[in-house]
């Protein structure tokens, strides 16, 4: 029987969320010869996190699930055990960018896959605690239905249950890397009010994480697409299509990976949104099979986001976000024109071509990243208001905003160098330590 880890990583009030993953591991474990590790990552408050354990303790109990909550300091805990096992370099550098002190979309699901390693999970399966579950006839649509139906099973046998298949023969034979679906409801990027405000700076707000040498054309299809997820239409039916999955078609609150989690692992950059997508991305550019659903997750907006201080953070991740786009987008470039040549001999991805391609793009010109803060203020300041105060603040930011960006990535090359030996130093690490201070 096959572990699988269900994970939630959470930096809010999300007792709710926690319940509703939990029917969710309940579905899996009724429909499907598992067992579940509902992984519960706590970047809380404390007033939150002991909300969350209550939240934990009151999941029915079932033979198969097994329910974990874990706070930062068991979270630190475990991952410097790993880190120490591991013995690779700089192993300080290694724990911040695994738990650093900012919030980092990347590393917290990095702590999810080697956690998922510890539990010898096959497959790590992430939500997100600021998104709901479609319901069709009363009922929680569960995206895991598809994701065990298909993950890690030979594309060829796959095929037999999904709804269509759109897969090259030669690419038959390996097996499915990840399942995943989008949202529907509100962007998964918090600048619908620029949109409302004026769409033509919008335009140029959002075109700005595209290659600059795209023409007009390409950059106006970006647009119309991106932050949208599967758009308002609400799930009627299910449809799948194995497939070399499109990563505009696909979020990270609603994505299953298998084996490709253990040989790379995500961007560990804080303060950016965005960072979590990588391996989106390596799977379709090493021509990994996957199966894209329409289970689509609902997207909302939390309160926080709201504020004067929320939206602050928020602008401010957006602007790293287009950083390190500068980078990304040559790294993408040059996996796409790669291909196969990602791959090992028994069809899993090579780790330092990946680490390789990382550590090239660090050396990139940043006039890119110069003329793209030129470009943000201008927009902001067009807006007036708090973004042109906003952009006061980039301004005074600005050297430092530049050189986050390039170590980002080179903190991204490091980490990717030193993934397979922490995937294997985690297999044979205890997730938690007894209170006689035995592992276990």
């Amino acid at each position: 029987m096959r572990g699988i880890c269900l994970t939630l990583p959470t930096n809010r009030p999300c007792a709710e969320t926690i319940a509703a993953v939990g029917r969710e591991a309940a579905y899996a474990v009724e429909h499907f010869d598992v067992e579940v590790h509902l992984l519960v990552l706590d970047s809380c408050a404390p007033a939150d996190t002991a909300a969350h354990a209550e939240a934990v303790r009151r999941l029915p109990a079932h033979p198969r699930i097994t329910a974990h909550h874990l706070d930062e300091a068991a979270q630190r805990d475990f991952l410097r055990r790993v880190i120490t096992d591991a013995g690779g370099p700089k192993p300080e550098l290694l724990l911040d960018l695994m738990l650093p002190d900012r919030l980092s979309y990347g590393a917290c699901t990095n702590r999810a896959f080697l956690i998922a390693a510890a539990l010898g999970c096959a497959s790590v399966h992430r939500r997100d605690s600021d998104s709901r579950y479609q319901t069709l006839d009363g009922a929680p649509v569960y995206p895991v239905h598809h994701e065990l139906t298909s993950l890690g099973r030979r594309a060829a046998d796959a095929g037999a249950d999904v709804t269509a298949t759109a897969l090259a023969p030669e690419r038959l034979d390996r097996r499915v890397a990840m399942v995943g679906a989008s949202f529907i409801g509100e962007l998964s990027v918090d600048i619908g009010e620029i949109e409302a405000l004026d769409p033509a700076v919008y335009h140029d707000v959002v075109s700005l994480w595209a290659p600059e040498d795209w023409t007009d054309e390409q950059k106006r299809d970006l647009v119309a697409e991106s932050f949208r997820g599967a758009g308002t239409e609400p799930f009627r039916a299910d449809r799948s299509l194995l497939t070399l999955v499109d990563p505009m078609r696909v979020d990270m609150c609603n994505i299953a990976f298998h084996d490709v989690h253990e040989r790379v692992p995500l961007p560990p950059a804080t303060d950016t949104i965005g960072s979590d997508y990588f391996l989106i991305h390596l799977v379709h550019d090493a021509g990994l099979p996957g199966v894209l659903h329409n289970r689509h997750i609902v997207n909302y907006y939390t309160g926080e986001r709201r504020t004067d201080t929320g939206f602050t953070a928020y602008q401010l991740r957006y602007a790293k976000f287009l950083l390190s786009m500068l980078y990304f987008n040559a790294v993408y470039a040059r996996m796409a024109e790669a291909g196969d040549a990602l791959l090992d001999g028994n069809g899993r991805v090579r780790a330092s071509a990946v680490a390789a391609l990382a550590r090239e793009s660090a050396g990139l010109d940043r006039a890119g990243n110069v003329r793209r803060l030129d470009a943000l203020d201008a927009a902001y300041r067009r807006l007036g208001g708090r973004y042109a105060a906003f952009a006061d603040l980039l301004a005074g930011r600005r050297e430092r905003l530049l050189d986050e960006a390039r170590r980002d990535i080179e903190d991204f090359a490091l980490l990717t160098e030193a993934w397979e030996a922490l995937i294997r130093a985690a297999r044979t690490t205890p997730l938690v330590r007894t209170p006689s201070g035995r592992s276990r």
